[in-house]
Formats: structure tokens, sequence, C-alpha cells
């Protein structure tokens, strides 16, 4: 009996080890020379939501912008090179970075999405807009790096909506990073100012001498 006990254990261990294996952080998805991601799926999916900010739909700048602190005005594929001369830029992915994904549709096609935190050395969550071209916001979407050398300079981006990694591989600019004291972009609208004009202070009243009430009332009685 304990001979046949010790004889499905031993089968059965290799396939729990593999089991066991599909959620460890070294991922064999993760190792392979060009991942694919075709059947490996996040451990962590990411969700959507519709906001509201007077814009329809809502895009992925004004988002970039108000979400990272890089303060970079106009189209998406522009990013990287007005980031030039301003920011910091790298073509590994931080937290806070904004990835700028630019050239997978024509030159003046892009988009930008804030890295939100890192999974893995090839997986990344980010938060972005109109990504699907909806209007709608993406939160902890996952992206993976497919580049053959670990790069980071293509990526897929998991679909919300279907569950699946998305099939398209995308073509990545690189990462702006947004340290402070950033200076301010040419082409942002110029700041209204408030003025304040100090008022000048009231001129004091000349006083009035009063009598007394007691000298009044022995006034009268003269």
């Amino acid at each position: 009996m304990h001979k046949k006990l010790w004889s499905v254990a031993a089968l059965i261990a290799p396939l729990l080890a593999g089991c066991a294996s599909s959620f460890d952080d070294t991922d064999i998805a993760y190792n392979d020379s060009k991942p694919s991601y075709d059947g490996v799926l996040p451990r962590e999916t990411g969700k959507s939501r519709i906001e509201e900010n007077g814009q329809s739909p809502l895009e992925c700048v004004p988002f970039a912008r108000d979400h990272s602190g890089v303060q970079i005005f106009g189209d998406a594929y522009t990013w990287w090179d007005r980031a030039a001369a301003k920011y910091e830029r790298s073509e590994k992915p931080e937290s806070g970075a904004v990835m700028v994904l630019a050239g997978y549709a024509g030159p003046d096609r892009g988009h930008v999405a804030v890295v939100q935190k890192i999974i893995s050395r090839r997986e990344i969550r980010v938060d972005h807009a109109n990504w699907l071209d909806d209007g709608g916001v993406y939160i902890n979407d996952p992206v993976a790096d497919v580049s053959a050398d670990n790069d980071w300079s293509q990526v897929r981006v998991f679909n919300i909506q279907t569950g699946a990694w998305g099939g398209n591989v995308y073509p990545v600019k690189g990462f702006i990073l947004a340290p402070g004291g950033a200076a301010p972009d040419a082409d942002a609208p110029a700041p209204v100012l408030a003025t304040h004009v100090q008022k000048p202070w009231p001129k004091p009243r000349p006083s009035r001498a009063v009598a007394p009430k007691t000298a009044d009332r022995w006034s009268r009685m003269i």
C-alpha cells in the first residue's frame, strides 16, 4: 500500500511543480528569447471606467499630463521629441513615468500612458485613456515587453474588455520621467495671474468733545 502511495506521489509531483511555476515571478513566458504571451494571462487584471471632463471622448494626452506631472502639450506622437530638452528619458519603465507609443499606425499616430507599477522585468501596469477609442479610462492595465532583448522596444497591451492580450505589437519610443522643477512647456497656455491692489487705509475721523452729562444739567439751572 505504501509503495503504491509513493508511486502516485512521484507521478503527481512533476505536475504540481509545473502548476506552481506558472504563478512564479520568473514565469516561463518572461524567460523566452521572444515571448509571445499567447495563452499566458496576467495574475492581476485591470479595470475600466468612464471619466467626464468636458471632452468627448477623453483623450490620452490630457489624462497623462494630469496624472504624471509631465507637462507637455501637443499630440501624443510628439511627446518623445518635446521631452528631450526638458525631462529625463529612459528606455526602461519606472513608476510614474509616461510610456510613449508612436509610429504604429502612421507617422502622426501615437499614445501615452502612465506607468503605475512594475510587476516584473517584462510586465508593468499602466493607467491610460481612450486606448480603444471609446473615451474610457483604463486603470491598472497590464503591458508586456515582447522584445527579443527585453529592452522594452516592443509591447503588447492587455485588453480589459475581452480579458485577453491584444494581438498587435506596438513600438515604444521610451519612457519620460518627471523630476521636480521641470521647465514649463513652451506651447502651454500662459497662466492667468491674479492681481491684488492694496486699498488705502481709511482716514481717521476727527473726535468730538462731549461734555459730561452732569455739567450739562448744571448749565440749565443757571
